[in-house]
């Protein structure tokens, strides 16, 4: 079974901890609703984690393979877009996974796109507030 076929399992049976081994030490996560990268195992479980709660009726519809990379040795780093639907806050969302390996098969890369823009806010709120929750990040001061 491929990383991807692994990683797909483990989201739509919402198990975050199948996802562990399937992540490079150093993952970076880009968000749709945070300007820089969420960087690292530990900080991208963690999301998964506040995703699999805030996301429901999460559902994968299509896979695509291909090599969107060409490593400094020339090769080409293979991926994967898994194309998905799911309701975060209540706003239907229409989204991809854009997943970049390393040379162990590990998911280095993890991109994720989102629309409409209502749903982008809303997953955003809904996320920040999990990971706040969590202790994965900090709420801003009260005025």
């Amino acid at each position: 079974m491929s990383t991807t076929d692994r990683f797909r399992a483990a989201v739509e049976q919402r198990d975050p901890a199948a996802l562990e081994e399937l992540f490079a030490d150093d993952v970076r996560f880009y968000s749709p609703v945070k300007f820089t990268p969420f960087v690292g195992r530990a900080m991208v479980l963690g999301l998964f984690g506040v995703l699999l709660r805030t996301f429901t009726d999460f559902r994968y519809l299509g896979q695509y393979s291909g090599a969107a990379e060409t490593t400094a040795d020339g090769s080409q780093a293979p991926s994967e877009v898994l194309l998905f639907r799911a309701t975060a806050a209540g706003k239907e969302i229409h989204g991809i996974d854009l997943l970049h390996f390393d040379d162990q098969g590990l998911i280095k890369e993890f991109t994720v796109m989102v629309r409409p823009q209502s749903a982008v806010q809303a997953l955003g709120q809904a996320v920040f507030a999990g990971l706040v929750a969590d202790g994965l990040a900090t709420a801003p001061p009260t005025k």
